[in-house]
């Protein structure tokens, strides 16, 4: 008989009992003079001593502006320093950050700051053509929540000064008042489908995730870490940034946002021993013309996480670019992320193939999404999350909190996956990307995998659109390697005998890049509407009405 798809992270090492600032302050002391934050495209580094220091100071000025307990902080900017001061400085006296996505428009925004109840804003001059200053505002008369802007370009320092009339005793006062449980962060969901709701995390989901993670990849002092992944995003503040702290390691960030000639010349400069990346940015860094003379021989180990990792795409990062103990990590902003993570020392089947097996201290299990019912290994269902990383709940939203997390506090994923014998997890979709072809049900992601062994495909995404016929039919987007000629015709010829004929996909389209989240997660149901608009089109082209 097959064991159910369930599964218990027993570890040996216990949960951290602690907030972040406490857990901040003893990496201070064993730490205090090794660098903890470099960001070059600001010329800026600091020692643990330093960043404690100046996160000090800007505590003391979120006191002195009457920052209570549980009042919400807002900071819109891309990846900076004063991004990571902020971090720490609002945990240390209980504010809850808003990481609010450096993308947003006017009305994004909006929405962010009133569904939060934000009362300061720390924010960029502004970021790729947009002004947030101007963007600020045209919305802040809707905002009443809203009481004070600071633009980190020309308000910082006199911000730090604000603090300086407040004392020691009363920032340690506020500190010895919190505890784990509160409420520290709220992250937006992406907006890959409906209106983005606030994803409320506590120090302990968040502290304890970062720990792991750097525990799982092996993280000491000696280990410096490049961060091109947004620090608004769980993936930057949590697997980046805690996971750094709480083993005294070294954040590095290469800029303002990803960009693969800059991240190249930094891992190297700054001897980095791991990288971190979304599949879209390995792919550029593999096919950037600075690639070859790039020496990569400091890295030992990095995260690929974010979307589904090619098998292809893993494969030659491990051998071209040395990160022999690259690992896989698996999750959502709801479980603070990370709930499966390959080891660094799994084999390399697993390690291409799967998510990895369950995280310490968290509970796995798959379930068939009719039923409920726990389906046995090797049976695909629904992948459902539970323990200690599960966040509080939707900010002020009971119905979508009841929505996702069940009365047994399982959090649904709503993703498709599989358990081996061994406790590996495969994701193998999401329920709503599923294509129900004909009666057959076609799982993107295979197709996407056997793609990618085209030697001319950088990367490929399948969706479904509608099919008077078949309900639905296959369509793919490819995005070419640079020079590389594709058309439709020869894909089919590819993918002909190779793969069953219900799963070749009937539309193709030729791109040089997806619709995206600012955190590089590809948005399918923008590139179903595109699809099915086109494809009206030329349907009202060839059949115009009389």
């Amino acid at each position: 008989m097959s064991l159910p798809s369930y599964v218990h992270g027993a570890s040996p090492v216990a949960l951290l009992g602690e907030t972040i600032g406490e857990n901040l302050r003893r990496t201070v002391e064993r730490h205090g003079d090794r660098e903890a934050l470099v960001v070059p495209s600001q010329d800026y580094r600091a020692t643990y001593r330093q960043l404690w220091d100046a996160t000090t100071a800007l505590a003391k000025a979120l006191l002195r502006r009457g920052i209570e307990r549980g009042d919400r902080v807002g900071i819109w900017a891309p990846n900076r320093f004063e991004w990571v001061v902020a971090q720490y400085a609002t945990a240390r006296v209980g504010a809850i950050l808003v990481n609010v996505n450096p993308a947003y428009q006017a009305r994004e925004l909006q929405h962010a700051l009133n569904q939060s109840g934000l009362r300061l804003l720390l924010l960029s001059q502004g970021f790729r053509e947009r002004d947030y200053v101007e963007i600020v505002e045209r919305v802040r008369p809707e905002c009443p929540a809203l009481e004070r802007t600071v633009v980190l370009d020309d308000g910082w320092e006199a911000l730090l000064e604000e603090g300086a009339p407040v004392g020691d005793g009363e920032l340690a006062a506020r500190e010895a008042g919190l505890t784990f449980d509160d409420p520290i962060n709220i992250q937006y969901t992406s907006g890959t489908t409906g209106t983005p709701k606030g994803a409320t995390l506590s120090h302990h989901n968040i502290l304890n995730n970062g720990f792991f993670c750097g525990e799982i990849l092996g993280y000491t002092e000696e280990d410096r870490v490049c961060i091109p992944v947004p620090f608004y995003h769980c993936f930057g503040m949590v697997i980046g940034n805690l996971a750094c702290t709480t083993h005294g390691a070294c954040m590095v960030t290469p800029g303002a946002a990803f960009r693969p000639d800059r991240t190249l010349a930094t891992l190297e400069a700054e001897r980095c021993t791991s990288l971190y990346g979304v599949p879209t940015m390995f792919i550029a860094q593999l096919d950037h013309p600075d690639f070859e003379g790039t020496d990569f021989s400091s890295l030992r180990t990095g995260v690929m996480a974010g979307s589904p990792c090619p098998a292809e795409v893993m494969k030659q990062v491990r051998e071209r670019m040395n990160i022999r103990e690259i690992t896989i990590c698996y999750g959502m902003t709801e479980t603070a992320p990370v709930s499966t993570q390959t080891r660094v020392d799994d084999p390399v089947d697993k390690r291409v193939n799967t998510v990895g097996p369950v995280h310490p201290h968290v509970e796995i299990r798959i379930v068939d999404p009719e039923s409920g019912r726990v389906v046995p290994r090797g049976v695909r269902g629904e992948l459902c999350t539970r323990g200690y990383c599960v966040m509080l709940g939707y900010w002020n939203d009971d119905d979508a909190t009841r929505a996702a997390i069940d009365d047994a506090r399982w959090m649904h994923t709503g993703d498709l996956a599989c358990m081996d014998d061994e406790g590996y997890v495969s994701i193998v979709g999401r329920i709503k990307d599923m294509i129900i072809r004909g009666g057959e049900n076609v799982y993107p992601r295979e197709i996407e995998e056997f793609l990618y062994t085209h030697p001319d495909v950088a990367d490929a995404q399948v969706i479904g659109v509608p099919s008077a016929r078949y309900g639905e039919e296959v369509a793919a987007w490819v995005m070419p390697r640079p020079g590389a000629a594709l058309d439709g015709d020869a894909l089919t010829a590819f993918c002909r005998g190779t793969i069953a004929t219900y799963k070749i996909p009937r539309h193709w389209k030729i791109v040089d890049g997806f619709p995206m989240t600012v955190t590089g997660k590809v948005q399918k149901y923008r590139m179903r509407e595109i699809s099915t608009a086109e494809l009206a089109a030329a349907a009202d082209a060839e059949n115009p009405r009389s």
